[in-house]
């Protein structure tokens, strides 16, 4: 697992300036208001409290992060702007700490490729949302398998390139969740990124009504 790595990392970009995401999964979330929403690798939290705003303080906010250098900064920016319809947690995307079945929206910004297991991190994606729910997430993939001694690499991984699938196994694991309704809202032409050549996409799906998913 790379997630000292991933907590050291981003820790020490807690108060940096710096881009963080390859997207912008946020901008086509569409909270509604009442809504609960959980967003995987929250980082500096800003998202958070963008969504925050939007769901009202009938609704609620979830943050998620493995880095506590992150979490410490998100804490301190939503008490210095008095919003109270947030928690920022420390979980790993694989066991997220949050019932099944009680989320309406998910989002999520350059983070699941970190994962070892990005199909128990899918799983529980679709776990937490309740029927009829959503996701919308940018993420990355792999135009080629991933070489080995890089995906085994805990810092290529924390750099956001080595942990990368590529684009048909990213889709199967949505499938093997039990996700339909699959969107491509936006994806790029390969780039290199480290020692490869990745794609950056932002995509959409939801936990269907009836109880033919896999979970």
């Amino acid at each position: 697992m790379a997630y000292n790595e991933i907590n050291t990392r981003y820790s020490e970009l807690a108060e940096s300036s710096c881009c963080l995401s390859c997207g912008g999964a946020i901008n086509y979330s569409e909270p509604l208001p009442g809504e609960i929403c959980v967003d995987l690798g929250s980082g500096r939290g800003n998202d958070v409290l963008r969504l925050a705003e939007k769901v009202g303080e009938n609704g609620f906010v979830y943050g998620i992060d493995i880095s506590d250098g992150m979490i410490k900064k998100a804490v301190s920016t939503a008490e210095r702007l008095g919003v109270k319809n947030v928690k920022f947690m420390k979980c790993p995307l694989e066991k997220l700490d949050i019932e099944s079945s009680t989320v309406n929206m998910v989002i999520s910004n350059c983070t699941i490729n970190h994962s070892s297991d990005k199909q128990e991190v899918w799983n529980e994606v679709f776990r937490i949302l309740k029927k009829g729910g959503r996701f919308v997430v940018s993420d990355i993939y792999s135009s080629e398998p991933v070489p080995e001694e890089f995906r085994n690499d805990p810092a290529a991984v924390s750099e956001c390139w080595a942990g990368s699938v590529t684009r048909e196994v990213y889709l199967e694991h949505l499938k093997n969740a039990g996700f339909t309704g699959i969107r491509i809202i936006e994806e790029s032409q390969p780039y290199p990124k480290g020692k490869i050549t990745v794609s950056s996409w932002t995509i959409a799906g939801i936990r269907s009504e009836c109880n033919c998913g896999t979970k």
